[in-house]
């Protein structure tokens, strides 16, 4: 009897790591000290010294049961971006920049070859975001999880000068709300998705006119990551007010974590176009409309709050970053709110 035997393969974890290499290279930063395979990823501080108050961010989080999709299709190259967007989205909105990445494999087989597919896509996640992938773990669980099946987590530090932390406290009745357009359903509500389309590989090969392309094919677009676009408002020296990721609980619950007591964000749902997945998910689901935007982003996948006399910069600055940017709402003091309520209302 022997390791082999009893379900791990030790030498596929040796194929696996040099596989992924050529991938993890693209993402080095000149701050990274050592290379793959040490026992832990050592980062430099040195380009920081000069910020008045460095201050660390970190995000931590998974893809969820997105992965079912990515099983079913046998496509594993792109949900890495999912997991890095995740992570260094909400590291972005709090106003920093992502310094580097490490990621978490767990699989009941390790198949080198998916294995380096699944990290190529967590390095271009890591490219899009400008963070080094320094390091991470494949865990080879037989037993535990189905030999075809794995789970994929991650997580991040960033930094910012503690004076560019965007909390949400300045916020003021006026502000004006900017959305930037998501990629699609991002990495959040699958559970309910897997409720409504069919999950078999006949379903997912199903081509849509309205989607323009095959249903599963829409559902694996990998989630937007914002870094450069939050970055290109900030270069364009607006000040953002607060920032909200769009993920799980959708504008109900993500929007108001970032405004302040008495505060009611307005949003315009006719101030943008949603995409079409979420118009087939809700029709084919009969799904009601609250519902519908306590799951799921709706074509936001970030939405700020500005001064009115920043609004024509930041949405340059957004276009200028590649990214669709929508002025969707504003915010206004909420009379009659409770102690400490804070909230959105659609309209």
């Amino acid at each position: 009897m022997d390791y082999k035997n009893a379900g791990v393969d030790i030498e596929a974890g040796y194929q696996s790591v040099e596989l992924m290499k050529e991938h993890v290279k693209k993402t080095m930063r000149p701050e990274v000290l050592g290379g793959l395979g040490g026992f832990s990823g050592a980062f430099s501080m040195e380009a920081v010294k000069n910020m008045e108050k460095p201050t660390l961010l970190s995000g931590t989080d998974g893809v969820g049961t997105k992965l079912k999709i990515a099983f079913l299709m046998d496509k594993h190259d792109t949900i890495g971006i999912d997991c890095v967007a995740m992570c260094v989205n909400d590291v972005a909105c709090a106003g920093g920049e992502p310094l580097f990445f490490l990621d978490y494999i767990a699989c009941g087989k390790n198949y080198p070859e998916k294995i380096a597919l699944i990290v190529k896509g967590v390095a271009e996640g890591c490219a899009q975001a400008g963070a080094a992938l320094i390091g991470g773990e494949t865990a080879e669980h037989p037993g535990l999880m189905p030999e075809e099946e794995y789970d994929l987590a991650g997580f991040t530090v960033g930094v910012v000068d503690e004076k560019d932390l965007i909390t949400g406290g300045e916020i003021r009745e006026g502000d004006i709300l900017i959305g930037i357009a998501s990629s699609g359903v991002h990495s959040n509500g699958f559970s309910l998705v897997r409720k409504v389309f069919p999950m078999t590989r006949e379903s997912l090969d199903t081509y849509y006119e309205e989607l323009g392309t095959t249903l599963g094919d829409a559902l694996l677009m990998p989630t937007k990551i914002y870094v450069k676009a939050l970055k290109s408002v900030k270069d364009a020296g607006v000040r953002i007010k607060g920032c909200s990721h769009i993920t799980g609980g959708g504008f109900y619950e993500n929007i108001p974590r970032m405004l302040p007591d008495g505060i009611l964000a307005r949003v315009e749902k006719d101030s943008y176009q949603v995409p079409a997945i979420f118009k087939l998910l809700q029709k084919t689901g009969g799904i009601e409309d609250k519902m519908m935007y306590n799951t799921y982003n709706m074509g936001l996948g970030m939405v700020l709050a500005v001064e009115p006399s920043d609004v024509d910069r930041t949405m340059e600055a957004i276009r200028a970053a590649g990214e669709i940017p929508y002025q969707v709402g504003r915010c206004e003091a909420w009379k009659g709110a409770p102690e400490g309520g804070k909230g959105v209302e659609l309209c």
